[in-house]
């Protein structure tokens, strides 16, 4: 099957599909060609061009109307699988109460698990894929979600396995992670609840997860526990991504780069010391604006990041109780307004480097000859930059995963 974008006002993101990641000023380098054209072929990038569109007889036409064409948004770090809403916390916050203060008081993570609890598999995953409906919708093509709202290794398999049903009937991509030290469970030390994650939950679900993460803070688990975790889970195969300072100096950078962690997420307590931890590694800082939003608490130092040499990714963080929103142009608007991000970093940070951070940017994250047709097309833009700027306003036309348009519907 082929499909063939014509009259496309700016096509956007392009690469060599050898691109992994960008670091430092690259991220200023998101390629455009202006009135160009673009080939899809059985579900894959196959060309592009700039000049007259080929002539080929078997392909589907289809009009851009001078709109962009940019690949689909990767989004490397979400929990979407989980169970109800939790706006009474929401209205604590503006009463004035900590997200620490909140926990304490048996709501957070721990609110989150005795709904789950109670809920049906069947019924988890009926509310998590009117998620997944609306991530595709408002542009996201990859996904990464963690369990971590089970704190009992029955529940975690639950998760997992909603996960695993997601990943087998939606077009989106998904990467699971196991998130089993995400709080410790009720009626546990702390202490007794490492040991389970460690000698029960991780042997239980490895088969289920691609990664493992950890919450390494203040007040969740300390550097010690996190890298006996780690330890534990790289036994089965499952490579880190990391929780760490987003609430305090937590040493969750240090074990990171130690454990060689595909990403450490967070970061709004970042150092200037943690900083030059992550030089030279393969692990991929990772920012969330949209948790700094809705928290009302300092933003990742990006900015820095970058001028001093290091790739970032930026995730959504979609989540009941700190981020209740999957939508990743927010989190490109934010990333310029409150990161002071051009908008190609931006973009970048959204793309290949959040497709890094989920260890897929060899068949997503970009335009490129061989990678996955997962991309969307724009009404009519002005420029790139228009995206972020406008950062309310509707601007995607189509969606397209696989190459096919989506057009899944869920009342």
């Amino acid at each position: 099957m082929k499909t063939l974008i014509t009259n496309i006002g700016i096509l956007a993101g392009t690469s060599e599909i050898s691109l992994l990641r960008r670091k430092g000023s690259e991220m200023k380098v998101f390629e455009t060609h202006q009135n160009a054209w673009l080939l899809v072929e059985d579900g894959f990038f196959k060309d592009w061009g700039t000049d007259s569109p080929p002539n080929i007889v078997d392909a589907d036409i289809i009009n851009a109307e001078g709109g962009a064409v940019l690949p689909s948004f990767c989004d490397s770090h979400t929990h979407l699988v989980y169970a109800d809403s939790r706006e009474q916390e929401f209205v604590d916050k503006i009463k004035g109460l900590s997200y620490e203060e909140i926990a304490r008081r048996g709501g957070g993570i721990l609110n989150s698990t005795d709904r789950l609890h109670q809920m049906s598999e069947d019924e988890l995953y009926e509310q998590s894929m009117h998620r997944i409906d609306e991530i595709i919708r408002k542009g996201t093509g990859a996904v990464e979600i963690k369990s971590g709202y089970g704190l009992r290794t029955e529940d975690e398999l639950k998760m997992l396995r909603v996960i695993r049903r997601i990943r087998e009937t939606s077009p989106i991509k998904v990467v699971s992670t196991f998130l089993g030290a995400h709080a410790v469970a009720r009626g546990m030390t702390q202490k007794d609840y490492v040991e389970l994650v460690i000698s029960e939950m991780i042997p239980a679900v490895a088969s289920l997860a691609d990664f493992i993460d950890v919450f390494c803070d203040r007040g969740f688990f300390t550097p010690e526990e996190t890298a006996r975790i780690l330890e534990a889970g790289a036994h089965y195969g499952l490579r880190p991504k990391i929780h760490g300072q987003e609430l305090a100096d937590s040493g969750g950078v240090e074990v990171a780069v130690k454990h060689q962690a595909l990403s450490v997420d967070h970061l709004e307590s970042m150092t200037d010391r943690d900083i030059k931890l992550l030089h030279n590694s393969d692990t991929m800082p990772t920012c969330l604006p949209g948790t700094s939003f809705f928290l009302n608490m300092p933003f990742a130092p990006a900015r820095k990041m970058i001028d001093e040499g290091l790739g970032i990714a930026i995730a959504s963080d979609y989540n009941p109780g700190s981020t209740p929103s999957g939508d990743m142009r927010f989190c490109v608007s934010l990333a310029c307004i409150k990161m002071r991000l051009l908008p190609e970093e931006a973009f970048n940070a959204v793309s290949i480097n959040s497709a890094y951070a989920m260890g897929v940017s060899d068949k997503y994250g970009s335009i490129a000859k061989g990678k996955v047709a997962n991309f969307l097309i724009t009404r009519p833009l002005p420029s790139l930059a228009y995206i972020p700027y406008a950062y309310t306003q509707p601007f995607i036309r189509e969606v397209y995963l696989h190459g096919c348009r989506y057009n899944n519907i869920y009342p």
